[in-house]
């Protein structure tokens, strides 16, 4: 299912972003405007209305009685260029002063028909007059006794404030197509690190290990860039691990699988089991050397797979007692002494049960190997402050200080052992060790010659408050 192009989804919702921002910010300007022209032209009306009581005061009324009782003032018609009447804003303005009788004393001729009785409130109110909408503001001067009425016509008043209103929107009508080009343009050239970080990907060749670089690359494309190369790194590494580890197989596998296959065909060509006594019992042994190889390669491989299960709590004494009734029937027990010492209170660990039983079995292995006819091995578990302590001893020939850390090296083999190692062993303790936060330790064996393997690890939370 295909979800359109990135660009054209930021373009659309910052296209619809902007509008729901810009068109409602212009109506409301151009309402604004338009209630501030109307207040501002009823502010004028008022004025117009003061100046005129101001001038009837200097006047007086009396005088302009007199002079004009009988005749009606003219809307003032303005003649342009000295050819004839032209329409003007004073055309569209009157005004009317009555007596208290509401006689008119002054009057436009627009204003003749104003009606008589008007609320002199202090507030402009809309009239009709002449089929004409007005505005009209009211004042009476109780001092003359007269009431003055000043007004104006709602079509000049709107033409004037929808001039004002779309002089305002109009910009933004004008630039939201300016806008939506630069928006393109700039959505364009955002994404063209994405752009060249595809291209650098459809070019790089399977296997490379260098890390993605996108020059000039923006902050939000960083963390984008490093989990490619985490994500990158960290197949190649497992694709590095398969590819050695077939390898090892490969070439652990070779030997017993051929001394089991010349051991047979030695068999066969007797005839008969009666007449090849040493060769079937050869192919047998050889046999168990490949079981076990195999059963170590596996282990190592499947290893990883438990970082990824939840970590359950795990008794040692009974993980420790199952490896033993499991392990004792695989080994020759009489060619040595086991001792076994665990605490009767519980020791427990937040772990693996399987990867636990792993390490137990190869380091167990270890030991039993190494150790000479009439040797000893020890299991020794206990605790100490907030660990858990396993230690697996032998008194082999040991593994001097200065070879130590090699041997943890997969497929490392000891010319000091009895030859029949693998050297995956402690590749397994080691790994097992790493996935529970746990130490390993070489050292000597208590009883001045062999070994003592030592591995600490975290004990459970409600372990370590009950002690």
């Amino acid at each position: 299912m295909s979800h359109g192009s990135l660009q054209r989804r930021l373009r659309r919702r910052v296209a619809v972003a902007v509008l729901a921002v810009l068109l409602p910010l212009g109506v409301l300007a151009a309402l604004r405007t338009i209630s501030e022209l109307n207040e501002l032209s009823d502010v004028r009306l008022r004025q117009t209305a003061e100046t005129l009581d101001a001038l009837l005061r200097q006047t007086g009324v009396m005088a302009v009685q007199n002079h004009a009782r009988l005749e009606a003032l003219p809307s003032v018609p303005v003649i342009a260029n000295g050819v004839g009447p032209a329409s003007t804003y004073e055309a569209e303005v009157g005004y009317r002063v009555t007596d208290k009788e509401g006689d008119p004393i002054l009057v436009t001729d627009n204003m003749r028909e104003l009606p008589r009785d008007l609320p002199a409130d202090g507030k402009v109110v809309s009239l009709e007059v002449r089929r004409r909408r007005w505005h009209v503001y009211t004042r009476m001067d109780p001092t003359l006794g007269v009431t003055i009425s000043v007004a104006e016509r709602h079509d000049t008043r709107r033409d004037v404030t929808n001039a004002v209103a779309m002089e305002r929107t109009l910009p933004i009508l004008i630039g939201l197509p300016l806008l939506f080009v630069a928006l393109r343009w700039a959505v364009r050239k955002g994404l063209r690190p994405l752009e060249r970080l595809a291209a650098l990907l459809g070019r790089r060749m399977p296997g490379a290990r260098e890390p993605v670089v996108v020059a000039d690359s923006p902050r939000e494309i960083a963390p984008i860039v490093a989990a490619l190369n985490a994500q990158i790194d960290s197949i190649e590494a497992a694709l590095e691990r398969e590819r050695r580890f077939s390898a090892d197989v490969a070439h652990e596998l070779r030997t017993p699988i051929a001394a089991t296959m010349i051991n047979l065909d030695s068999a066969a060509a007797f005839g008969t089991a009666a007449s090849s006594p040493a060769s079937l019992p050869d192919a047998l042994a050889s046999l168990r050397v490949l079981s076990r190889r195999t059963e170590q390669l596996l282990v190592l491989a499947h290893l990883d797979e438990h970082a990824r299960l939840p970590l359950v709590r795990v008794e040692l004494q009974g993980l420790a007692r199952d490896v033993l009734t499991e392990w004792a029937p695989t080994v020759d027990c009489t060619r040595f002494t086991l001792t076994v010492d665990m605490p009767d209170e519980p020791v427990v660990v937040m772990g693996y049960p399987e990867a636990l039983s792993a390490m137990l079995r190869n380091l167990l292995e270890n030991a039993s190997r190494h150790a000479p006819a009439a040797g000893r091995v020890m299991l020794a578990l206990g605790t100490d402050e907030l660990t858990a302590v396993m230690d697996v001893v032998d008194d082999g020939p040991g593994i001097p200080p200065e070879r130590r850390d090699a041997v943890f090296r997969r497929f490392h083999r000891e010319a000091t052992g009895l030859g029949d190692g693998f050297g995956v062993g402690l590749s397994i303790v080691q790994r097992v060790a790493q996935l529970h936060a746990a130490t390993v330790s070489l050292d000597d064996a208590p009883w001045g010659h062999g070994l003592r393997v030592r591995v600490r690890l975290p004990l459970a939370v409600s372990s370590v408050q009950d002690a």
